[in-house]
């Protein structure tokens, strides 16, 4: 199928919450609290819908993130923009491209996709998302943070340098005119963003316990020299080589390595972009 279209750390919540109200977008009703203009008072404040044990179909986390955005937008308006959000979880198998992505760097016939295609808003090339891989959708305000995209972009990738680093003891790094974060030449995060009135949507994506083989069916981001890589497939080589584990993690199971690697997502993040996280229930989990 082929679609294209237009386009855990919690703190104590520091407000008082309003009455809720309904925003319906492509068939996803989001409840809205609208907090008292109270700010939190060290860091901003951040609201996290955390499902990153869940499968969650790309569309539907698609037009949440856009629904929030245009709440996020008309809050600004309003001077009653209080928090940023963050919304984590893992997709259901799928392709994305972004604005300019060519087809060129797809390998398969587009009307016999394996599986759903999607073309978005977001920047960047052609990529895979799907389960083993967790998911980082940031939607904040950059006139709190700071009014750069080349700053944002770059904050991605040390949140998941930083993970690579204490949790795992890699060696992460940058390529000089690339996107992402690389170990030893393979690229294990992507990164696409969209910003809207320095409001930012769609995020990264780190490969945990990733079956890369769907990856063989397109140039991932573009790249045709560089290949594409997991956490867990590293651990693995690393202990073959070794014949020893990189810090004890080659035998962790598939779900403990998602555990330990949310975990340090999520505290990378805060520490990063210096947020106080308030956990919500995701009306994406509400039947």
């Amino acid at each position: 199928m082929v679609v294209f279209t237009n386009s855990m750390f919690c703190s104590i919540p520091t407000w008082k919450l309003g009455n809720p109200s309904k925003i319906k977008n492509n068939s996803i009703t989001t409840i809205v609290t609208r907090p008292t203009l109270t700010r939190c008072q060290a860091k901003r404040c951040c609201d996290c819908y955390d499902m990153y044990k869940e499968l969650v179909p790309y569309a539907k986390a698609w037009s949440w993130q856009k629904t929030i955005v245009d709440e996020r937008k008309s809050q600004i308006e309003r001077d009653e923009d209080l928090a940023d959000t963050l919304i984590v979880l893992q997709h259901q198998p799928v392709y994305t491209l972004g604005t300019v992505s060519s087809e060129e760097n797809i390998l398969f016939d587009v009307k016999n996709a394996p599986f759903e295609l999607y073309r978005t808003e977001r920047g960047g090339e052609v990529t895979y998302h799907g389960p083993g891989q967790l998911v980082m959708y940031p939607i904040i305000n950059l006139r709190y943070h700071k009014m750069d995209l080349h700053w944002y972009l770059r904050s991605l990738e040390e949140v998941i340098i930083r993970v690579l680093s204490s949790s795992f003891s890699m060696e992460a790094s940058r390529i000089d005119g690339l996107t992402g974060v690389w170990v030893g030449g393979r690229k294990l995060a992507a990164i696409g963003i969209r910003v809207s009135q320095w409001v930012t949507y769609h995020g990264l994506a780190l490969n945990v316990t990733t079956d890369l083989s769907p990856f063989q069916q397109i140039v991932p981001c573009g790249i045709r020299d560089r290949q594409v890589g997991s956490i867990k497939g590293l651990l693995r080589e690393h202990s073959h080589s070794n014949g020893r584990g990189t810090e004890n993690h080659q035998d962790i199971e598939d779900v403990q390595l998602i555990d330990i690697t949310h975990k340090s997502l999520v505290k990378e993040f805060c520490e990063v972009f210096q947020v106080d996280l308030q956990c919500k229930p995701s009306p994406l989990l509400i039947s």
